[in-house]
């Protein structure tokens, strides 16, 4: 079994799509709900966030990345500089603990029948090396720390274990709230990285 991580690049959005949206429906998020401010969000309606998030998987830094199994789009990751991302860079919640220009994590997907399987390790590692190969000296995620078993809406933020595994330390809290739990500011320093 062989994992491979990529960034959403314009051939690839068809394998991103195939984990967040298989079924293509224009209703959906496709992750753009972050990357975008909520006027523009309200302007594109429903039908048009597949167009505007295949016009970010086009910008320098495309919007995150996609692992394989076994060359199989099984999991995605959105991930940015901070600066990139409005739903942060105006937050009032989730506010920067320093002056560190860290990308941020905003989402994990793993698809659907690929679950429980590894995947959620290799998607954050594969994810920190895209951010380390772009120059990031950090990255941060804002999960929750449930206190038992994870409600499956939580999945989108991730729990600290899943980002502990991955080297990430808990350097904060933040304000906000995901089904009541508060939110943990959690960073992996990549400065020994490069």
């Amino acid at each position: 079994m062989s994992f491979e991580t990529h960034p959403v690049t314009p051939d690839r959005f068809d394998d991103f799509a195939d984990v967040v949206n298989p079924n293509r429906r224009s209703s959906h998020c496709w992750c753009v709900t972050h990357r975008l401010r909520q006027a523009d969000i309200n302007e594109l309606g429903d039908g048009d966030r597949e167009q505007a998030m295949r016009a970010l998987c086009e910008q320098e830094y495309p919007p995150g990345v996609i692992t394989y199994r076994d060359s199989e789009p099984v999991g995605w990751c959105n991930i940015g500089p901070r600066t990139d991302i409005p739903k942060l860079t105006h937050s009032a919640l989730i506010t920067p603990i320093d002056d560190v220009p860290v990308w941020s994590i905003i989402c994990i997907v793993v698809r659907s029948g690929h679950r429980r399987q590894g995947v959620t390790e290799h998607l954050i590692n594969g994810a920190v090396d895209y951010a380390a190969e772009n120059g990031a000296p950090a990255v941060e995620a804002y999960p929750v720390d449930p206190p038992g078993r994870m409600d499956l809406t939580m999945a989108f933020v991730g729990t600290r274990g899943m980002f502990e595994r991955a080297g990430f330390t808990v350097v904060g809290t933040t304000k906000a709230k995901a089904s009541r739990m508060p939110r943990l500011v959690m960073r992996r320093d990549l400065s020994t990285k490069r």
